[in-house]
């Protein structure tokens, strides 16, 4: 099978570490997943990438943004709050607070951040003055000129409008290379954000159209990003069809799954490919009907997967198994 494909031999020193060592348990399926993940590539297959959780603040652009630069990821659908702090890291890096010890916070503790401006995810804080509020005055040109010019656009491609007209290039403050929302604009991949209301900006939004400030009209929504994915499917599912690669659970990865569904049940569309590969990192436990701890075997009864689709779960942090599967693709 790997002469068939001509997988190439591993040569990095991560990935030779991961074949060497990850043998076992969840460790071989992240192996496992990884090489799942390279031959639905050499296939001829495509991959769609779902980002829940904090992946963006966890810094997940220092891998992913060279998967997107090398043809890894070819769809990205990720919650508005990825969508958003990969940009806030972009820009406010340097004003970041790391707590290391967060676990032993009161709240107290808690309390004072809010106070000095900062929010807290995990182990990271972000500044609300050097990224939120520097963000929205940006952004907030462009939905003025858009409820002007009578336009409409999704969320995303205000945040790409901001990148291509470098409204925020001199505040840059990390490494371009290491953003992965940059690299998806350069490479122009499309990105799916569902509940894109649920998000700092998609608040301040909300507050903007509230103050009649602006409209709803300038944006488009949810619907309209499955409308937009139930044209993109079929036409890239052709040949071996398109992968998911879901990391974390909710609505990033539960929205983009069920196009598969819709096109032949709702839309009753013939010939509608299954996903063609289906990979789910997550820490949930697979009971009390948790979307995000369901086994990739129930999705075949929703006729999101066939019996032959390659699987892959992989109960672990996301933060330390997507990049280590990264590096193994990527042979680093």
């Amino acid at each position: 099978m790997n002469k068939q494909l001509n997988i190439p031999k591993k040569t990095g020193a991560v990935s030779k570490f991961l074949e060497t060592h990850f043998r076992h348990f969840n460790a071989a399926s992240l192996v496992d997943a990884a090489k799942g993940y390279e031959k639905h590539l050499l296939k001829g297959g495509k991959m769609m990438i779902t980002l829940a959780g904090a992946m963006s603040t966890a810094e997940l652009g220092r891998s992913l943004a060279e998967m997107i630069r090398q043809n890894k990821v070819h769809l990205i659908c990720c919650t508005g709050a990825n969508l958003e702090e990969d940009l806030f890291n972009l820009v406010a890096h340097h004003h970041y607070k790391r707590i290391p010890n967060y676990r032993d916070l009161s709240p107290e503790d808690e309390l004072e951040l809010l106070d000095l401006g900062y929010n807290r995810v995990t182990d990271t804080c972000i500044p609300e003055a050097h990224a939120m509020r520097k963000v929205e005055k940006a952004i907030q040109q462009l939905w003025k000129r858009a409820l002007e010019n009578e336009e409409s656009y999704f969320p995303h491609q205000y945040f790409f409008q901001l990148l291509r007209e470098d409204l925020l290039i001199h505040s840059y403050q990390i490494d371009e290379r290491d953003s992965w929302l940059l690299a998806a604009c350069k490479k122009n991949i499309p990105i799916i954000v569902p509940g894109w209301e649920d998000s700092t900006i998609g608040n301040m939004f909300a507050a903007y159209c509230l103050a009649e400030e602006c409209s709803t009209k300038v944006m488009r929504g949810g619907i309209e990003y499955m409308m937009f994915l139930a044209d993109w499917y079929p036409k890239n599912s052709i040949k071996e069809g398109v992968g998911m690669f879901q990391i974390g659970g909710g609505i990033a990865g539960d929205f983009p799954i069920c196009v598969v569904p819709m096109l032949y049940q709702d839309m009753e569309l013939e010939n509608v490919k299954c996903w063609g590969y289906f990979c789910q990192i997550s820490d949930s436990t697979t009971s009390y009907g948790s979307y995000s701890g369901a086994v990739p075997n129930e999705k075949i009864t929703w006729g999101k997967l066939q019996i032959d689709t390659p699987r892959f779960v992989i109960e672990s942090d996301a933060t330390i198994v997507a990049p280590l599967i990264f590096a193994h693709i990527l042979d680093w």
